[in-house]
């Protein structure tokens, strides 16, 4: 099973399309693909569902359908993690939902971190169980589904919850936009990422000795291995191009500094092999494919897509699959026939 995390701590940067347009591209090309959503807004799971099949899903008690069901017994210490009910999207896309309640659980997960490393068997594993629990239940929907790739969607935050599902991936994708906020934000996500990273190999080494025995669990690497970062284009770029060359240009040497813990000077290569595409915004598509309730680079004329519309949909099509023939490449992801010659 390989994990993909897209994150970033500030908002507005397009992770969710991201996500949700790569694992539409992932099965595309012949991948089988489990999206599982740990964003307590819940966004990729409205963007894959209609309203009445969310209204439906959300109003039952307790959710038990949504990641928030699985989690349930740890929420209440009366147990620990219930396989997910994953939703059928595609033949290939299986989805475990976001919930509101998610964020319930982020108390939970914050005392979990520091009692990893209790010298008390009983405190340690119950601690172990919570802060590995996004992890198993992929691991469980990956037994059902013999998934290729699980493509994890998080809020853009530092928190606990997001703390918990880092740990459980291989790889972080980091979506930016071509402003300062993006650049000030890597200046948190790097040394974060790396605490995480560090503090999460020394529990689980903590935790092997009492991680034995029939009530031994999964304990993931915690690699969180940066894949590289996609620019998500502004919708004013029109209007300053001065200044959004200006920050785009600034990126390279920010990502090694910051995310990777690289020291200068750099000379970065054109086109820098980190930048994984600069994604235009394709602003009269997204609309139209929120409607069809399918990726924009799937759109057809049935759908409303005409005129000069029809070649953005191929330039986001072209777009998009360079960007998961990377990831196939980069992240260790079987490479099927389909995605031979990308």
């Amino acid at each position: 099973m390989k994990t993909i995390a897209f994150f970033n701590n500030k908002g507005g940067v397009g992770k969710t399309s991201l996500t949700y347009h790569l694992a539409w591209m992932f099965a595309e090309l012949g991948l089988r693909v489990i999206a599982i959503d740990l964003d307590p807004q819940s966004n990729l799971t409205s963007s894959f569902l209609e309203d009445e099949t969310l209204e439906e899903l959300w109003s039952e008690e307790r959710a038990p359908r949504t990641i928030f069901g699985s989690l349930d017994p740890l929420l209440n210490r009366l147990g620990d993690m219930k396989p997910p009910k994953l939703i059928d999207v595609d033949e290939r896309i299986r989805l475990i939902p976001g919930d509101l309640g998610l964020s319930t659980f982020e108390d939970r997960l914050a005392d979990a971190w520091s009692k990893c490393l209790d010298d008390d068997k009983a405190n340690a594993m119950d601690a172990a169980r919570a802060t590995t629990a996004f992890y198993r239940i992929m691991e469980s929907a990956d037994a059902t589904f013999e998934s290729d790739v699980v493509l994890i969607d998080v809020g853009p935050n530092l928190g606990s919850v997001n703390r918990a599902a880092l740990v459980a991936a291989d790889h972080v994708v980091i979506p930016l936009a071509a402003d300062l906020f993006s650049l000030q934000g890597l200046k948190n996500l790097g040394p974060t990422l790396r605490a995480w990273r560090e503090g999460w190999t020394t529990r689980a080494d903590r935790l092997a000795r009492f991680n034995v025995g029939r009530d031994a669990i999964t304990l993931p690497s915690g690699a969180m291995a940066p894949a590289g970062y996609v620019v998500m284009q502004p919708s004013s770029r029109e209007r300053y191009p001065v200044a959004y060359r200006r920050w785009i240009a600034r990126i390279p040497e920010a990502y090694r500094v910051k995310i990777l813990g690289e020291d200068g000077p750099f000379q970065i290569p054109d086109p820098d092999p980190y930048a994984l595409a600069v994604l235009k915004n394709h602003r009269s598509l997204a609309p139209m494919a929120q409607d069809a309730r399918k990726p924009m680079f799937a759109l057809k004329p049935a759908d409303g897509a005409i005129g000069s519309q029809v070649a953005a949909v191929k330039d986001c099509y072209r777009s998009i699959r360079g960007v998961a023939s990377q990831l196939i490449t980069r992240c260790g992801l079987p490479r099927p026939l389909a995605a031979v010659g990308v």
